[in-house]
């Protein structure tokens, strides 16, 4: 680099050397400042701080931040700023229990220390070690913190390092995670039994009780039988506390908890969906084979002795896999600054194939649509099993019910159907999230982001059938990393019961009660939760179901398929006068497994997708999701809503929401003239309290970014450090008209 005024000469090194720290300048020109607090939680208890902390701006290496108080409390790492705040209009979109410089200690994801201008992962090992001039936090969540520690006093600066580290990244008991200090100390006023009436009012099903599962039942016309033998965990502590098996099952202990099949749904014709675990493995294999045949047959005999069952754990990456494959996705997310940014787009499209992400979620959908096949279509009873029985088979049997079922599409219908799958139907999720920073690492994966992410690409491909927004599915998957809720804190019901039991101060007066996830006024205040509606749903009329009576539409919908081996359902006891030779047969013919059929399946459910996409668009029908190739996409809010280089400023998915939202408004101000014109046919009408409630204003969509609700606009440079090549080509001084199509080759931007 040439110096002005040298004559070209080498450059001198600058000889000015401040031995002054930014803290003593402060001291100097400004006047003591009162010490800022965080505003803490019940129950929340401060560990330690340091200042003054340099906290880095996502921009580029100009290295620009903030200076302020770094803390680390029994609940999350708090920053602090020392600058006065600017008059700025209240956030709309406010979480009440952290803010966008708070994290959750089990959030943190990653902690590396930067010594000698070189990036170190920190383990426990190196906690010990000298503290780090600089110090980066990933999240679960995506979010990317960088802390200078270059101008905090030595000793503050190594109490705060290894704080952080040890809260955060040393394995712990449960009884440590924060949930139990905020049960413990409610605050003045609030009844910890609340939530759970608020629930009911809500109408989630909590699915904790046998009334809840008969009325379940009861909606699905299941025939089925209920199980309330394991209320005290007599039968397994691996069991849900209550639960529903086919009639045909006979004694439960013999099942020793696993093996068993559980229904999940049934369909408007009589056959119904199971999934199940491993039988127990003995030293015998006959005796394996024969629990295999009995729970086989007890599946058949639930509807006109059909069964088709799946083993996932052959079909669909198993758990490891699934951990590997999202590791290597949610790198290309993690961006420190604008360089790295820059750097991973220019292989953007072969990073994400290499990852594999994509097309586990193009799998999980596909193995989706062939159960919903052999129910819709064949209808046939489904068996899904696999070695634990509590992974996969919630993803897909969860999938299949959102396409059959619309009442699953609804904000509080998918609510207690992630209740009754997945909480009440003991999914590991302390493990499998990894709450504790256990060392075992075969036990964590994201299954339940997995099925999140399927969820969205429905959504996505098919809005107007699903009552609730890609900010609500957001919002829960960034729930799942909040340490308060009870319902994602343990990984079976029994787990649940016995810790909550054990960790109540007050053994006398009964076990802890902590509210769950779906108490969203924990987190937000009605203002905020409207953004968890999408006003594109098309809610169903109420008077269609007078029409709906006899079924006919439903009856219509299973002409328009192609024709099955039984179009109604038989009566009972139609083959008790038939004789065995019969029932050998009819069991050869139709207990297969359609992976090891003649005909593909993929051709199949080809045949059965374009078979539903030429029938008149029903959201409140069947909903298949389309696989082929750009259709499975990045669930963009939540991956890229921290990187500022892809805001785009005014467009995005808020810019069409704040649209559809004024002409929904303008929609019901039409209404409610007609209503007060005819006030005969205003009883009649259909009212959308949901809607007239939730229409919000965002005001003018040009101030707002694409990331919107989560991140909001901040003045800074979109130019990029690396100039790619075409990026050199735009930075020409003709104007772009005069060229010509030279990049029509280039691929748009994601």
């Amino acid at each position: 680099m040439l110096s002005l005024g040298s004559g070209g000469a080498k450059s001198t090194k600058p000889s000015f050397v401040s031995y002054v720290t930014p803290e003593e300048i402060k001291s100097e020109k400004d006047p003591p400042k009162k010490e800022k607090l965080p505003d803490l939680l019940p129950g929340e208890v401060e560990f330690c701080s340091a200042n003054p902390i340099l906290k880095y701006t996502q921009d580029d290496l100009s290295q620009r931040g903030v200076f302020g108080t770094l803390f680390c409390t029994n609940f999350r790492v708090t920053f602090i700023s020392d600058e006065t705040p600017q008059e700025k209009k209240a956030k709309t979109f406010k979480n009440k229990l952290y803010g966008e410089n708070d994290i959750p200690l089990v959030c943190v994801d990653h902690i590396y220390g930067v010594y000698d201008e070189k990036r170190k992962l920190i383990t426990g090992g190196l906690v010990k070690n000298k503290y780090p001039s600089k110090m980066i936090i990933h999240c679960k969540d995506l979010r990317v913190f960088q802390f200078c520690l270059r101008f905090t006093k030595e000793e503050d600066a190594k109490k705060i390092f290894q704080g952080i580290a040890h809260h955060c990244l040393e394995e712990k008991s449960l009884k440590c995670v924060f949930a139990f200090s905020y049960m413990g100390t409610p605050s003045p006023g609030t009844d910890l039994s609340f939530c759970r009436e608020m629930q009911r009012k809500q109408e989630t099903i909590m699915f904790d009780s046998p009334e809840d599962w008969t009325q379940e039942m009861k909606r699905t016309k299941a025939n089925c039988r209920l199980v309330i033998e394991n209320k005290n965990f007599e039968l397994s502590q691996r069991l849900p506390k209550y639960f529903v098996i086919p009639l045909a099952i006979g004694d439960l202990f013999s099942y020793q908890g696993k093996g068993l099949p559980i229904w999940c749904w049934s369909h408007y014709s009589g056959c119904a969906l199971f999934k199940a675990s491993f039988p127990p493995v003995t030293q015998e294999d006959g005796d394996f084979q024969k629990h295999l045949e009995t729970m086989i047959n007890a599946v058949a005999h639930n509807y006109l002795y059909s069964v088709k069952t799946e083993d996932l754990s052959e079909s669909l990456p198993n758990i490891q896999d699934i951990q590997q494959s999202y590791n290597k996705f949610k790198q290309f997310f993690l961006i420190e600054n604008s360089t790295d940014f820059w750097l991973s787009d220019v292989k953007w499209f072969s990073s994400l194939e290499s990852s594999g992400w994509l097309d586990i979620i193009r799998q999980c959908l596909q193995k989706a649509v062939e159960v919903v096949e052999c129910l819709e279509k064949d209808n046939t009873n489904v068996l899904i099993t696999e070695e634990e029985g509590t992974d996969l088979c919630y993803v897909i049997s969860s999938l299949a019910q959102i396409m059959l079922d619309p009442y699953y599409r609804t904000l509080m219908g998918f609510q207690s159907l992630v209740q009754k799958e997945w909480v009440a139907g003991c999914h590991a999720f302390l493990d499998r999230c990894n709450h504790l920073h256990q060392k075992d690492k075969e036990c964590h994966s994201p299954v339940f982001l997995l099925f999140l992410e399927c969820v969205w690409q429905l959504v996505q491909q098919h809005s107007p059938a699903f009552q609730f927004s890609e900010t609500y599915l957001t919002v829960l998957s960034d729930s799942v990393h909040v340490p308060i809720f009870s319902t994602f804190l343990f990984n079976s019901a029994h787990h649940r019961e016995s810790v909550m039991k054990a960790e109540s101060p007050l053994a006398q007066s009964g076990p802890l009660s902590c509210p769950t996830v779906w108490d969203w006024s924990v987190q937000f205040d009605s203002k905020a939760q409207n953004f968890f509606y999408n006003p594109l749903y098309s809610e169903k009329v109420k008077h269609e179901k007078a029409v709906r009576k006899p079924h006919k539409p439903k009856h219509q919908r299973q002409l328009s398929l192609p024709s099955t081996a039984f179009k109604t359902p038989l009566k009972k006891g139609f083959f008790k006068d038939e004789t065995d030779s019969l029932k050998k047969m009819l069991r050869v013919k139709r207990l297969s497994r359609w992976m090891g059929s003649p005909d593909s399946p993929a051709a199949t459910t080809r045949e059965f997708y374009e078979s539903w996409q030429h029938r008149p668009v029903d959201y409140h029908g069947l909903l298949l999701p389309c696989l082929d190739g750009p259709a499975v996409r990045v669930w963009m809010q939540r991956y890229l809503r921290w990187i500022p280089e892809m805001y785009i400023l005014g467009g995005g998915s808020v810019a069409m929401t704040t649209k559809l939202m004024e002409l929904l408004s303008q929609v019901q101000d039409l209404k409610r003239v007609l209503e007060q014109r005819d006030t005969s046919q205003a009883a009649k009408i259909d009212h959308h309290p949901y809607l007239q409630h939730r229409l919000l204003s965002f005001g003018s969509s040009g101030r707002l970014s694409s990331s919107f609700p989560f991140a909001y606009t901040r003045n800074r440079s979109f130019k990029p450090i690396i100039p790619t090549g075409l990026m050199q080509s735009l930075m020409v001084t003709d104007s772009l008209a005069s060229q010509e199509d030279e990049a029509s080759s280039v691929a748009s931007f994601v």
